[in-house]
């Protein structure tokens, strides 16, 4: 093997989609917003479509363009039919309506807000669609307006008609001169008679026809049921709108989000595998050690990534990794700790080095060896190294690099020799400030080769770009990233953790061997 084994497991292809849906459920508030906004969407049309009705009545439009001329047309060409449509929504129209349901006249744009009028595919007739709150207001108003245009359209008529006739009287007028002028004269007036007599039948027939226009064929009656969809049904409708949104919101959340919240994420921004996701951490006090003999998650988590850098990272090279952070985190001290301990448990020596005088000392949170133990024990030991009890899993060196006001990779490199003076070289694991605001620290990657980030749920994709540059750029070897879970949370998730047995991972991890330093037989067990 020549790089680690990526930890992605739970990250195959055939997983992308619950991995995307895990992703979303991450935003519940959006998610559950966008729900909320299609409920009240949906009762807000429900509460309006609920008391709205809308009754219906036809009307027939008697084909008369020119009811007054002796020659026959064709009904289609009688009557246009667009214009009677624009007639019936007209003004004129509405004030007739308005009057007859015994309002003012200044109503009538009103009423035309609620009026609908339309015509059937080759056919003569209007329909007309009025909208009320009230079922007996919808047929009313709808009868209102049929009747308004029948009695506009016989008013029109009607106008057609007198004019018509008062024409005709005045011809008949000056033909009754000429003919007694002509009587005077003693001449023959026959052709007045006929034309004065087929004049007057004319004007018989005009006084005598029908001008109505049309007929109503099916008048409005008080609907039923409301003219929306029910309750129900807008209410479902709104659900379902609801859940379309939030999932657009949640996803729109999730592809805006500038920080990482999954070991694929991290994987993607950092260019290197996952070795491990810890579980949330139900520790208490300021002791740093999980890997103590112990059998949690957490502790098996190290034991896993300490056996894999172990087989793999470490088998190459100098033997030192340098665990950091893109930012300030406790998790690195605590990382670096308990791989220490992991590597001491797996049977090689370590030396943990702190090299970040900004954070609390490693010394005051750990258990330490007092001298009088350390001389029963007869462990070598670095100048200025002290020896650190971790239990089951054994002992390790600790050592500091001080705070001299030196740059911190002359530091690192003096610790680093003393360490590597005996005749077997341990392994030394270096717990480190944040790369991306120390970044001196990449000096001493370029001698250590390997490099471990510590981070978390939440970190900024461009941090972690950086960090892999900074690391590409300082010739550093990257073996990987694990990811922190932090602290369990409080409340009654932590009490049914605190309830449960823990459960290993299902990992390939090395059993503790007995700090007295005998060889025992080494088990290799599935988790």
């Amino acid at each position: 093997m020549t790089g680690p084994i990526p930890f992605d497991d739970r990250f195959d292809e055939r997983d992308q989609l619950r991995e995307q849906l895990r992703l979303l459920l991450r935003y519940r508030v959006v998610m559950a917003l966008g729900v909320l906004l299609g409920l009240l969407g949906g009762l807000a049309v429900a509460l309006y479509g609920a008391t709205t009705y809308r009754a219906t009545s036809d009307v027939l439009v008697r084909a008369d363009a020119d009811p007054f001329g002796p020659v026959s047309v064709p009904a289609d060409n009688q009557i246009s039919m667009g214009t009677e449509q624009q007639i019936a929504g007209s003004t004129a129209v509405a004030v007739r309506a308005a009057r007859a349901l015994g309002q003012a006249g200044s109503r009538a744009s009103a009423l035309q807000n609620h009026l609908r009028v339309t015509n059937p595919a080759k056919s003569q007739v209007l329909r007309f669609e009025f909208t009320a709150g009230s079922p007996k207001r919808a047929a009313r108003g709808v009868n209102a307006f049929a009747e308004a245009y029948l009695a506009d359209r016989r008013s029109r008529n009607d106008t057609a008609v007198r004019r018509t006739i008062r024409g005709l009287n005045q011809q008949i007028a000056n033909l009754t001169r000429q003919k007694k002028k002509k009587d005077a004269d003693g001449a023959d007036d026959s052709a007045l008679n006929s034309e004065i007599a087929g004049l007057q039948k004319r004007v018989s027939e005009l006084s005598s026809r029908d001008t109505s226009g049309g007929d109503v064929v099916r008048p409005g009656a008080a609907p039923a049921h409301p003219s929306g969809p029910g309750v129900r049904t807008l209410l479902v409708l709104g659900l379902a709108g609801g859940a379309v949104l939030a999932v657009l919101l949640a996803w729109l959340r999730s592809a805006l989000d500038s920080r990482v919240r999954s070991a694929r994420e991290v994987q993607a921004a950092l260019r290197a595998p996952v070795l491990a996701t810890l579980p949330h951490s139900r520790r208490t006090g300021d002791t740093l050690l999980t890997v103590d003999g112990t059998g949690s998650a957490r502790a098996q988590a190290y034991r896993s990534v300490a056996f894999r850098l172990a087989q793999t990272g470490l088998s190459e090279g100098t033997g030192h990794l340098l665990v950091v952070s893109p930012r300030r985190s406790d998790a690195v001290q605590e990382v670096a700790a308990n791989l220490a301990a992991a590597f001491a448990e797996h049977g090689r020596q370590v030396v943990l080095v702190d090299a970040d005088p900004e954070a609390p000392g490693l010394a005051a949170r750990l258990p330490l060896l007092s001298e009088a133990e350390h001389a029963r024990q007869q462990t070598p030991l670095p100048d200025g190294g002290v020896l650190v009890d971790a239990g089951a899993a054994g002992r390790f060196a600790l050592c500091s690099s001080g705070s001299t006001g030196r740059p911190l990779h002359y530091e690192l490199r003096e610790v680093l020799e003393k360490v590597s003076s005996g005749a077997d070289s341990p392994t030394a694991v270096i717990a480190t400030g944040p790369l991306l605001e120390h970044p001196g620290a990449l000096l001493t990657a370029e001698h250590l080769g390997s490099v471990l980030v510590v981070t978390r749920a939440g970190t900024r994709r461009e941090d972690l770009r950086q960090v892999s540059e900074l690391i590409d750029c300082s010739r550093g070897r990257l073996l990987g990233a694990v990811v922190d879970a932090g602290r369990a949370r409080k409340g009654v998730r932590a009490a049914l953790l605190r309830r449960v047995k823990p459960r290993t991972p299902a990992e390939t991890v090395l059993p503790a061997t007995q700090p007295s330093g005998q060889h025992d037989t080494l088990t290799v067990s599935q988790g």
